[in-house]
């Protein structure tokens, strides 16, 4: 499993024109599933994105978690952060999980986000074409992976 985590001021969705998600200040988290991902990967991916230590404390040192902040998380599916481009131009997109399967675990990371005590737990609509806005905090982006932390050396 695959994120893109922001730390953001604001973020939104929009799907038809319609506002579908929203938060203030928080976490926009773009999550992508892959094929090898396992159930217990949503649980995995939504204890780090709570505790990540990434917003700043009274000494302006990032210090502090999504849940010390008590900041909002808005998750959208991005089954493009599974792209292989290892060859040509195009990307492939054979690594993403099945969508019946990807919205399964989509929805199981929120629900393993919102067990954590993150609220409000905001989301996109699955598979929906949508539109993202946020205004970045810092910006502070983070990219992760449940394959790193699973790997042992």
């Amino acid at each position: 499993m695959k994120a893109v985590v922001q730390r953001v001021l604001s973020a939104s969705v929009t799907v038809n024109g319609a506002v579908c998600g929203a938060i203030g200040p928080g976490l926009m988290i773009l999550l992508g599933v892959e094929e090898k991902d396992v159930p217990s990967d949503a649980a995995l991916m939504a204890e780090k994105v709570a505790n990540l230590r990434i917003f700043c404390d009274e000494n302006d040192k990032m210090n502090r978690s999504l849940l010390d902040v008590a900041g909002g998380a808005l998750v959208v599916s991005n089954f493009t952060l599974c792209a292989d481009t290892h060859h040509g131009r195009r990307p492939s997109f054979m690594q993403a999980k099945q969508p019946d399967l990807a919205n399964e675990y989509y929805e199981r990371f929120k629900q393993c986000l919102a067990g954590l005590g993150v609220s409000p737990v905001a989301s996109g609509v699955f598979g929906a074409d949508m539109q993202v806005a946020l205004v970045n905090d810092g910006p502070v982006t983070i990219i992760l992976n449940t394959d790193d932390w699973k790997r042992k050396p």
